[in-house]
């Protein structure tokens, strides 16, 4: 089964289009190293909770949607080694754009797969 990193961040509403052009070019580059899959998906049934939330996780302001994501790979390993390449890559480079988002409100994890049906 698949090792995953899963990603959850707010993106202002202004900003998305910038946002949707990142994640193409992240995607097609993670995709290059070796990555099973990349899945990016914009919160539409996402409300805001008392305790919890996925937009009270990451800090979501009125003017911002949630952006839920994940990543596959063959295994850990692969996993490091692919994000590694990722992370060197000169297209992704911050020189290169922006950061459309709050980076410090990300919430990041990687993920040992334990059930597919």
């Amino acid at each position: 089964m698949p090792y995953v990193d899963g990603f959850i961040v707010a993106v202002p509403k202004g900003n998305l289009d910038a946002y949707k052009d990142l994640a193409r070019l992240a995607g097609s580059v993670w995709k290059e190293y070796g990555a099973l899959s990349y899945v990016e998906c914009i919160g539409d049934d996402v409300p805001y909770g008392d305790l919890t939330s996925f937009p009270r996780a990451v800090q979501a302001k009125d003017d911002e949607v949630v952006i839920f994501s994940w990543i596959t790979y063959p295994s850990r390993e692969e996993r490091d080694a692919i994000n590694a390449k990722v992370m060197a890559d000169p297209r992704l480079s911050m020189d290169n754009w922006t950061m459309p988002f709050d980076g410090k409100r990300m919430i990041y994890g990687g993920f040992k797969s334990f059930l597919e049906l």
